[in-house]
């Protein structure tokens, strides 16, 4: 037998191996299916609930193989890597995808508070498993080129959905949105450009092997053209300015599903990209990553205090917490990646339940600006309840889930703050984020509940009318409650995550088990 036969049948694709491609293949066919019979009253959201039920069990599958075997690799097509396009899961890459799968389940269910008879005919769960299909390849690609199509899929779902029902604000919105990622999707495709005709290759496992050989200042010119594409999706300051003024716009349900995927994946690109990518690139990046850390963790809570409309004070939370992240950039030991990667599932799970709960109670108060709002402690205790409980975790308190990431970052920082300036102040930065945070959350919950009724006009206080939930209301709530009990759960117990995650990082800190996936390990770059 020839050594590339050889070859070929050591890169053959186990069966089990498959099910890092379902998902995409589930997500897709069934957007395309749910287009077609968008007209059938009570089909699509049967059928994206049963199509994302199948990815769920896929991604089940593909995380427990992951734990067991380590990282799995799937290329497309009879070319071997790196030429053909991989499939490759590690641990961050399978838990993320798997987040975002339940997270859009429960979003799915909430949806129907706000979908009237007038709206039964849209694509609006077709564009839902597109956006699902867009976020999943992201996680699992093993390719840049392929992340950069992932990027465009996600961004034709996401336009889709901002502008549906088209009033103003939403094209408003939507302009802001569309402008900026835009933008960032055309720096990233620059960036590859430079990436090929540097190394010869966009498979991210190859490119770890090669990237060691080129010249280093090139390729730091790369890294910061990453930094500023990738750091443009996530979020990160100071280009930021497009999430608040763009995800309070549509419904609460489409506010939910970007709050909890599209920042995240930018997150994780960066993560991948800097760390496990261009360490070396990162190394020279760091004083500046750790600007940008400082700068989000501080001022994204500020502007959740200044902010007066819900949903917009809460995308500064969105954005704060990506300053947690770009933290863990700054100070790549274990436990800084670790905790940047556990920010990461926690913000999936956190930001979508806060958006939800934000629509109930839009819903309840037919206000969004929070000066009209009050009353609800006592007509909706579970709804302030399950509200205050996300703005702790949010904000990190124990023993809520937001505690243990920033419990990580705190422990790096102050490692990494014994050899020079830069961990201490992420470490003072990282405290203050989450004490701005509380201040923004409780302020929003005293206006909101504690409160007797809306400001009113020379008078202190006028009563409050309030909205009761309807059928489809009391559906969403529950499906609400349902996944912060999740979060609760995973919070008060968080032994496995924390092993896992700790095997993740490893994995991004050294790739020898992501390279030997694909194939690659051993060979000359």
């Amino acid at each position: 037998m020839t050594d590339l036969s050889q070859a070929m049948l050591d890169s053959m694709t186990q069966v089990a191996d498959w099910v890092i491609v379902l998902p995409i293949v589930l997500a897709l066919m069934g957007a395309a299916a749910l287009l077609t019979f968008r007209r059938s009253n009570g089909v699509p959201l049967v059928g994206a609930i049963i199509v994302v039920l199948g990815i769920i069990a896929c991604e089940i599958v593909l995380l427990l193989d992951v734990i067991v075997n380590g990282p799995a690799s799937m290329t497309i097509g009879k070319w071997l890597p790196p030429f053909g396009i991989s499939l490759t899961a590690d641990l961050f890459g399978a838990a993320f995808a798997l987040a975002a799968s339940v997270v859009t389940l429960f979003v799915l269910i909430y949806a129907e508070i706000d979908r009237a008879g007038a709206d039964r005919n849209d694509a609006f769960h077709a564009m839902v498993l597109l956006l699902l299909a867009g976020v999943t390849g992201a996680f699992l690609t093993g390719d840049l080129f392929n992340l950069y199509v992932w990027f465009e899929v996600m961004l034709i779902a996401s336009f889709g959905l901002i502008v549906q029902g088209g009033r103003p604000v939403q094209i408003d919105g939507a302009i802001k949105y569309g402008f900026l990622n835009f933008l960032a999707t055309t720096l990233f495709l620059l960036s590859l450009g430079l990436l090929y005709g540097l190394l010869g290759t966009l498979n991210m496992a190859d490119i770890m092997r090669a990237a060691p050989l080129a010249n280093p200042t090139a390729m730091a010119g790369v890294a910061a053209l990453l930094l500023l594409a990738f750091g443009m999706k996530a979020a990160a300051f100071p280009v930021n300015a497009w999430l608040p003024a763009s995800y309070h716009t549509p419904p609460a349900a489409v506010s939910a599903l970007f709050a909890g995927l599209l920042t995240k994946v930018g997150a994780y690109a960066l993560l991948r990209a800097l760390v496990a990518l261009l360490p070396a690139s990162r190394d020279l990046l760091e004083p500046a990553l750790a600007v940008i850390a400082m700068a989000t963790l501080v001022i994204a809570p500020l502007g959740a205090i200044a902010e007066t409309n819900l949903r917009r004070s809460i995308g500064f939370l969105v954005i704060g917490g990506i300053g947690a992240v770009m933290a863990g950039l700054a100070t790549p030991s274990l436990n800084g990646i670790a905790g940047a990667g556990l920010y990461i599932f926690h913000a999936i799970l956190t930001m979508t339940a806060l958006y939800m709960v934000a629509g109930l109670i839009e819903k309840r108060t037919g206000f969004t600006d929070t000066r009209m709002m009050g009353g609800l402690y006592a007509a909706s205790a579970p709804i302030s309840i399950v509200f205050l409980v996300l703005i702790l975790a949010a904000a990190g308190v124990p023993p809520f889930l937001g505690f243990w990431p920033k419990l990580l970052l705190l422990e790096a920082g102050l490692a990494d703050g014994a050899a020079g300036w830069m961990g201490t102040a992420i470490v003072v930065a990282l405290l203050i984020n989450a004490v701005l945070t509380l201040i923004a959350g409780t302020r929003l919950w005293a206006h909101m509940f504690w409160r007797a009724g809306p400001i009113g006009e020379g008078t202190g206080h006028i009563a409050a009318t309030l909205v009761a939930l309807d059928g489809r209301g009391r559906l969403a709530f529950t499906v609400t409650a349902a996944l912060v009990v999740g979060i609760v759960a995973i919070g008060l117990w968080p032994g496995p995550l924390m092993d896992g995650i700790a095997v993740g990082a490893a994995d991004i800190a050294d790739p020898a088990r992501y390279v030997a996936a694909t194939g690659l390990a051993g060979g000359s770059p």
